[in-house]
């Protein structure tokens, strides 16, 4: 971000927050609302969003209805996605009719989609402005523009995806952050619209990284996750894996996380320095599959071979014997056979995962996929049959490794009380297994040792030890 960009964005933050002074002044205080749709990588832009928001006088609420200005972080990664995110943006006439000064934005992957774009703008007239993810930081000025010119800016950037550092983050939980370390993507997965939504890749440099990393840790940060769209490819002043070294050598009690990972660019001295600093680089690699056949990764464009893939998780289990190891399939890519979907059963049963996240193959117009669905489409009941096969061995599988666990003592990440467990806590391992067990509000925020009293396939019931 250039001197005179800066400025226009102080400038616009500058004028959005005296004039909400001047309303706070007369006893209207300002409200901002964000619903994230999507990845870690729009939660991480939320933060910043909501950041950015109170810099500007806005004081973050959990209430649609009491809002002055909505911000819906949508995603395009399927269809489903898009839907839920036009549903909540049409939820947002009926407030607008309420509070005629309400300010809607719609941020996120969704709208770098023309087509998307043109819809919000013939047929959302409520949306004051959207925004996509390159110029998630010029959100002051998009914002400053409406309320000066009381008109809609609903349109594609012209923006060339330059890094701004040094935004306000509003951190969701003192205790659990993100840190995004890179942003886009080069890679073209024929199934995939990142590329053309987050556009070409771009790494931050190693000291704004190592910077963040060591601020949060100061706060009382535990539990940091690096996030990029291929993490791997990660190349500013020093590699990927010569960045998570140089993140080891921070001084405090904290763990690594990152994703997502691309097995192409997996490297032998990655897989070195996390066999390393076990302890403070998590034991758990989610390594995306996709299929087990080669045939459908090469018409999928993801570079590596079946073959390949496994020689990665040899490697990463020689340095971590007890890895925990996690991964996504595609189920009914375009032209997908019997036997390609048998491949990928194999390597499930090879491999053994921690955790598979499964997904039955979704078009996304404007991917060559999209254009191979329209004339080797696999039906939709054997997808469903397959998927079907793929979570019951999915959950064999996952239920035997969480199995193996019981009567073991594992450190855990207090994080929260439960969302399905009542008056129960949860809370991760070192390997991001999610446990449950009782505990106070005194324990969130903290390392706890946790007993293992049950398993179930995605899931570690226990009991904190002293």
């Amino acid at each position: 971000m250039d001197i005179r960009e800066n400025q226009e964005i102080q400038a616009s933050i500058a004028w959005v927050r005296a004039e909400n002074a001047r309303m706070s002044g007369e006893g209207k205080h300002r409200f901002v609302y964000v619903q994230t749709f999507g990845c870690q990588q729009n939660e991480a832009d939320s933060e910043k969003l909501i950041g950015l928001s109170e810099e500007m006088g806005y004081t973050p609420t959990s209430d649609p209805k009491e809002a002055d200005l909505i911000l819906i972080n949508t995603c395009a990664v399927r269809e489903h996605a898009e839907l839920r995110a036009l549903s909540a943006i049409g939820n947002c006439k009926r407030l607008r009719e309420s509070n005629p000064d309400l300010i809607v934005g719609v941020c996120g992957c969704m709208t770098a989609r023309g087509e998307r774009v043109e819809k919000l703008k013939k047929g959302y007239p409520y949306v004051s402005f959207t925004l996509e993810p390159p110029t998630l930081h010029r959100m002051p000025v998009q914002l400053a523009a409406v309320m000066r010119e009381r008109r809609r800016r609903v349109a594609l950037s012209e923006d060339n995806g330059e890094i701004a550092e040094g935004l306000p983050i509003f951190r969701t939980r003192r205790h659990r952050a993100y840190v995004s370390i890179m942003y886009g993507c080069n890679n073209f997965c024929t199934y995939c619209i990142v590329p053309y939504t987050r556009g070409r890749e771009r790494s931050r440099e190693s000291d704004a990284v190592a910077d963040e990393v060591r601020d949060l840790v100061a706060h009382g940060c535990r539990d940091i996750t690096l996030l990029g769209q291929n993490v791997n490819s990660y190349k500013s002043d020093t590699d990927f894996a010569g960045l998570l070294a140089r993140l080891c050598e921070i001084e405090g009690d904290f763990i690594l996380r990152f994703m997502t990972s691309h097995p192409k660019d997996v490297s032998d001295r990655l897989i070195e320095v996390i066999g390393k600093n076990v302890g403070k680089i998590e034991p758990h690699f989610h390594l995306p599959l996709q299929s087990g056949s080669d045939r459908i990764l090469s018409e999928m464009n993801r570079h590596y071979t079946a073959g390949h893939y496994l020689g990665i998780v040899d490697k990463l289990r020689a340095a971590v014997p007890d890895i925990s190891l996690t991964s996504d399939i595609i189920v009914g890519f375009p032209g997908e056979t019997d036997e390609d979907f048998e491949n990928t059963l194999k390597i499930l049963r090879q491999v053994r995962f921690d955790m598979v996240y499964s997904f039955i193959y979704s078009p996304r117009t404007g991917t060559p996929a999209a254009e191979k669905e329209k004339i080797d489409a696999v039906p939709e009941e054997i997808k469903g049959e397959r998927m079907r096969r793929l979570l019951a061995l999915a959950d064999e599988i996952a239920f035997a490794a969480n199995e193996r666990l019981v009567g073991k003592q594992l450190r855990v990440l207090c994080d929260a009380v439960s969302r399905t467990k009542g008056d129960m806590y949860s809370g991760r391992t070192d390997a991001g297994k999610l446990v449950h067990f009782a505990a106070t509000p005194e324990h969130v925020g903290k390392f706890v040792y946790v007993k293992i009293d049950r398993a179930d396939p995605y899931a570690l019931h226990g009991s904190i030890t002293e």
